[in-house]
């Protein structure tokens, strides 16, 4: 009988994950409605090692206007408004501006304001147990990739709001390197008035469209970047002088939906420097010295992924 016992338990198996699979794709979606569609106002600290970043987040409903603010509380400050598809940065010396796009860019992934589906080609989604984050009941969803290029990322959902309480990006052997938790969280029924003054204030006009960025995307492919961890796409290309050295490079920002990392191509610097890379939390930072060229990679990514993908970059004959 123990052949029964063996396939009732690997047919039982094969429903618990197929279950686990269901349910926890579930409560990520709703995470996502909820995040969409809730008036919220919540502060959390980002902790990378040593270092801490605290943020303050208000989102909410104003008539059919979708508005959210997130400000970095320490030093010289950086606020970012968002009024349905129009994403404003107000950043220290810098003149105001603004983009389209329905998501703001910072240290959540705007994919947990969309479609968490198309993650399923590159994570698996896997229950784990309850725990209690910021004083709420949460439960653990883990987005497990599906190879080792890339890390994991663990999310613990309020079990009452469907809210975001806690994420983090894990390696393969479950070391932390970097997380993000609520220290407050009010969910209410009217949106903060922070966000009812925001739809009387007039916005600079987005930058330049998608398609000029196509357009200029056209001039910048005589690079060949030669190996990418499965799953990842470009999502755009220029050329611009980097801030840090005033050096001109190509430039190229890849994604597969949940991460993105950068890649800066440009001429030798003076001085011979070894390649060699610099991590900070869950951020890499790569840079290979071809000789005729140097290329490097910046994300949140392993840095035997970043130096691969570093390597690979030729310029064809």
């Amino acid at each position: 009988m123990k052949w029964l016992a063996l396939l009732l338990g690997v047919g039982l198996s094969a429903q618990v994950v197929a279950s686990d699979i269901i349910n926890a794709k579930q409560l990520l979606t709703d995470m996502s409605s909820a995040i969409q569609e809730r008036n919220f106002d919540a502060s959390f600290v980002v902790v990378k090692g040593k270092g801490m970043e605290p943020y303050r987040w208000l989102h909410g409903k104003v008539e059919d206007s979708e508005l959210e603010i997130l400000s970095r509380q320490n030093g010289a400050g950086l606020e970012v408004v968002r009024v349905d598809n129009k994403v404003t940065y107000f950043e220290p010396q810098t003149q105001p501006y603004s983009i389209e796009t329905d998501a703001i860019a910072g240290p959540i992934p705007e994919i947990l304001f969309g479609e968490i589906g198309s993650l399923s080609n590159s994570y698996d989604f896997v229950l784990g147990g309850k725990e209690r984050i910021a004083d709420r009941a949460a439960q653990l969803v883990r987005l497990v990739s599906k190879d080792e290029h890339k890390y994991n990322y663990w999310l613990w959902i309020d079990i009452q709001s469907a809210l975001l309480l806690k994420a983090a990006y894990v390696t393969q052997q479950g070391e932390v390197l970097e997380q993000l938790q609520l220290t407050h969280i009010s969910v209410t029924e009217q949106p903060a008035q922070p966000l009812i003054e925001l739809s009387s204030k007039d916005f600079p006009m987005p930058l330049a469209s998608l398609a000029e960025t196509e357009n200029t995307q056209k001039l910048q492919n005589n690079w060949r970047i030669g190996w990418l961890p499965e799953g990842f796409k470009l999502l755009k290309s220029d050329r611009h002088k980097l801030d840090l050295n005033n050096e001109l490079a190509d430039y190229f920002l890849f994604s597969d939906g949940l991460v993105e990392f950068s890649v800066f191509v440009q001429r030798p610097l003076s001085g011979q420097r070894a390649s060699g890379a610099l991590s900070s939390g869950a951020t890499t930072v790569y840079v290979h010295n071809s000789g005729a060229f140097d290329v490097s990679v910046v994300g949140k990514i392993p840095t035997m992924t970043a130096k691969a993908i570093a390597e690979s970059v030729t310029r064809p004959l």
